[in-house]
């Protein structure tokens, strides 16, 4: 990969050659200029990865200068320097989509520090936006819901090791999409053009399992009247899902940690082995390291598997997402039913909100199509959402700490129906816009994460 790009506008000639030469011993391929017709020229004639900019140029301020090159960019980070007794226009510039603001005299080491966050959050934007449009063109999903900061890092995870051919474990809770993830993983790399065989170890019986995965010569056993390619051959040269490994029995594990080690097999019945190329993708809703010590899963076939932990949270722990995900889910099953049906009433987006969603994006996605297919109006009201469905009763937690999942929960509700507009969300909220940034600085929520694109 080259040298990331920055394009610095300060009319400060002097501020401007320090910059310079701080970004260039820092690896970066800067260009430095003081004018703002000349910054918008060059950002016509390249791409840059970020600009930093100053707030007070000699033409244009820098807010408007950003406004131009997020016309020719439109996702460019721009970090905007200001002045001690300017910070209140550079938290405005922010409103308007400055990624940071940085007051002048700066600290060389948070200028880069900056830039570094700034560019990593733009990276994980693309990456998420690549795998949404590989799935989308795949299986119709119209996008990868990751809002939230935890599944932009799965994601951002994700593309990093879809290229590899080394195993993935995947862990989460039923329901969370650990599939989709797989999916993701195989049609980002390498064998996209392979086949990708999912099995649901739990789904199938134990006595058919082994069968079922090597395969079997006809008259290997009573039924096997004909033979049968198993999915470790289906699998050749592609990606072989295991969902649900932690019910896979003991005898099987030890026959597949075989397989891993050797890349050939014997199917039932044969005397003659088969060689097999497949990248393994694993997923559990279990905690195997507690298998392992109880003796119900192989330490060592733990250890052959559990090569690149991806964690997929909750839907409780990104509620961010919430929203999005029952946004396409209706527009799906509305489709699908061929019910008009626009939209969530407020009050039943905060039903939705406020339920923990025990059956994570699973149960969410089922919620959804109940309520479509009830619905007595072209908006779904809050009676129809989980209608029977009683809030857990559970220990309750410390006051403080109630609060404050109250409070970050209450935010993200407000984002998501302002759409990310905050001065719509601090009116909904009855608050001054600046006490409401302040919350949100508090839970670490940004506005850019709930517009709509």
């Amino acid at each position: 990969m080259g040298l990331a790009k920055i394009l610095v506008v300060d009319d400060d000639q002097n501020l401007l050659e320090l910059m310079s030469m701080i970004l260039q011993s820092a690896d970066y391929e800067v260009t430095a200029t003081p004018d703002e017709e000349k910054a918008l020229a060059a950002a016509r004639a390249q791409v840059f990865d970020l600009s930093v900019v100053d707030l007070k140029l000699v033409r244009m301020d820098g807010i408007a200068l950003m406004h131009d090159l997020h016309l020719i960019n439109p996702d460019m980070p721009v970090i905007i320097l200001t002045a001690h007794s300017s910070v209140r226009s550079a938290v405005e510039a922010i409103k308007m989509g400055a990624f940071n603001y940085l007051a002048k005299p700066f600290d060389p080491d948070e200028l880069l520090l900056q830039i570094e966050r700034a560019l990593e959050n733009r990276r994980l934007h693309s990456e998420v936006k690549r795998l949404a449009g590989i799935l989308e063109e795949r299986y119709a999903f119209p996008s990868i819901i990751a809002n939230s900061n935890k599944m932009q890092s799965v994601l951002g995870l994700v593309s990093r090791v879809a290229p590899t051919d080394t195993t993935v474990f995947i862990d989460g809770e039923s329901g969370t999409g650990k599939e989709l993830v797989a999916r993701a993983l195989h049609l980002a790399g390498a064998r996209k053009d392979k086949p990708f065989v999912a099995i649901n170890c739990a789904a199938i019986p134990e006595t058919l399992l082994e069968s079922e995965l090597f395969g079997y010569e006809k008259g290997a056993f009573t039924g096997a009247i004909k033979s049968s390619r198993g999915f470790l051959v289906q699998a050749h040269g592609g990606t072989l899902f295991l969902d649900e490994i932690g019910d896979m029995s003991l005898s099987l594990q030890a026959k597949l940690l075989r397989v891993l080690q050797e890349r050939q097999f014997y199917p039932l019945g044969s005397e003659k082995p088969v060689d097999v190329d497949i990248r393994l993708v694993v997923a559990t809703n279990k905690d195997l390291e507690a298998e392992v010590k109880k003796g119900a899963f192989r330490e060592d076939l733990f250890y052959r598997i559990h090569v690149i932990p991806v964690h997929i949270p909750p839907l409780r722990e990104r509620k961010e997402d919430i929203v999005p995900l029952a946004e396409h889910f209706l527009k799906k099953s509305a489709g699908r039913m061929n019910r008009d049906i626009k939209g969530f009433t407020t009050m039943a987006m905060q039903k939705l909100m406020l339920h923990d969603w025990p059956g994570n994006v699973r149960e969410l996605e089922n919620a959804v199509e109940y309520a479509v297919a009830v619905a007595r109006s072209g908006i779904i009201a809050e009676d129809v959402i989980l209608p029977s469905r009683e809030m857990p009763l559970t220990s309750p937690k410390p006051f403080k700490e109630a609060r404050e999942d109250f409070e970050r929960d209450y935010l993200v509700w407000i984002l998501q129906a302002a759409e990310g507009n905050v001065s719509k969300a601090a009116e909904l909220a009855e608050k001054y816009r600046s006490d409401l940034y302040a919350l949100l600085k508090k839970h670490n929520l940004k506005p850019d994460d709930f517009k709509k694109t």
